[in-house]
């Protein structure tokens, strides 16, 4: 059995951090240019229709139910896991959508992955660092090889990490793919607080509004974003209002995501590996504020913990661990253990993610901040607590 190539345009996102805010990007310049455009991401934050969408719209129980039924009349005897049955929903669902381009996240690594089986119009690559190391391998290197099998040979192949391994370039070598890397064929420099400009060896835009999530790597993204539209523009033209209008017009959950409760700034970020702890943390330095940090924090067990709080420890000033409500969840017990080696401040320990919050709530007091982070098995449960279920809704024009 063969999988066929959909009748539509395929866009693939890899990377250890940022391609759920890329596939976003990308999916609103899209949408703002005329086209019908779908977007699988993953995990989801609440419920498993946030992984496909058509114009930033979650698919209907029904419309997911039809696509799985869709695809076990054909299926036989072949077994599925949960991720491949997620992708197959996908391209079935966008199939019968009748989008004009699909763009698809890739869930682990690259080259295995079932997002893979397709071949992508065009590919980008958004960082690659350390994470997943027993399936990917433990260096920049081995995991370089993983991300970079989503390439394909005369296919536009944007590379949004500045220092990429050398690996990265081997693989194009040894496969005749033509990077496009930042800082090198196309780069940003930001202009003011409020401003940014693009810039490539063929392009230039300027006044782009600054992406609302992300941190200090928006920048890089949202600039690895324009140079993949601009590679594709001949087979899908786009005017450049539709760049700024796209950006400004791009909401995702969960990523340096700020709320307020009553004087206290709640900050909610699904960071899960080192590198985006590293970002967090220069975010909270680049903020700094006169009141208290507390940190409402899970991992999963198989996760860096140590890397994943090591950047974050000058910042919080009490720690509540928790647990995620999922199998492989660290227990508070050993987060509150590998937390002891590392730091003096108060920590607690909650069970419910729901616990945490409400002892978050009651030790804040107005000028403080609540960090929320570590998986997005305990942001989204954070935010439900918070009643904050959905995205916020579109910026006005």
């Amino acid at each position: 059995m063969e999988l066929e190539q959909p009748p539509y345009g395929i866009i693939t996102i890899g990377g250890t951090n940022g391609k759920g805010s890329c596939v976003a990007i990308l999916e609103s310049i899209y949408v703002e240019s005329g086209y019908r455009v779908g977007a699988f991401t993953s995990p989801h934050l609440w419920k498993f229709n946030e992984r496909v969408r058509v114009n930033r719209r979650d698919a209907t129980d029904d419309e997911l139910i039809a696509a799985f039924r869709a695809i076990d009349s054909v299926r036989g005897d072949v077994t599925l896991s949960y991720f491949e049955y997620s992708t197959l929903v996908a391209i079935v669902f966008f199939a019968t959508s009748g989008v004009d381009v699909a763009i698809l996240e890739v869930g682990l690594g690259g080259r295995l992955d079932a997002v893979n089986a397709l071949n992508p119009d065009a590919s980008m690559i958004v960082s690659i660092d350390l994470d997943h190391e027993k399936w990917l391998g433990d260096t920049r290197d081995a995991i370089g090889v993983e991300k970079a099998g989503i390439l394909r040979p005369g296919r536009p192949a944007v590379i949004a990490d500045r220092t990429p391994p050398n690996s990265l370039f081997d693989y194009a070598s040894d496969h005749a793919i033509e990077l496009q890397l930042l800082g090198r064929d196309f780069d940003y420099d930001v202009s003011s607080e409020e401003a940014w400009r693009y810039t490539s060896v063929s392009a230039e835009v300027s006044n782009l509004p600054v992406p609302s999530f992300g941190g200090s790597v928006r920048f890089a993204n949202a600039a690895a974003c324009i140079a993949l539209v601009h590679s594709l523009q001949d087979k899908m033209p786009f005017e450049n209002f539709a760049l700024a209008r796209g950006i400004m017009r791009t909401q995702i959950v969960g990523r340096i995501e700020r709320r307020y409760l009553n004087g206290v700034e709640w900050i909610f970020d699904v960071a899960h590996n080192p590198a985006a702890a590293r970002i967090l943390a220069e975010e909270l330095q680049r903020r700094k504020q006169p009141g208290k940090t507390i940190a409402i924090f899970a991992a999963m067990a198989d996760k860096d913990i140590f890397g994943l709080i090591d950047p974050l420890l000058p910042f919080i000033d009490h720690w509540l661990v928790t647990r995620a409500d999922l199998e492989r969840g660290a227990t508070e017990n050993t987060l509150i253990d590998v937390l002891a080696e590392r730091c003096v401040v108060p920590m607690d320990a909650r069970t419910e993610v729901a616990d945490a919050c409400d002892c978050a709530k009651n030790l804040a007091e107005e000028g403080d901040r609540v960090l929320v982070f570590g998986s997005f098995y305990i942001v989204g449960p954070a935010m439900t607590w918070l009643g904050l279920y959905c995205a916020p809704s579109l910026p006005d024009d």
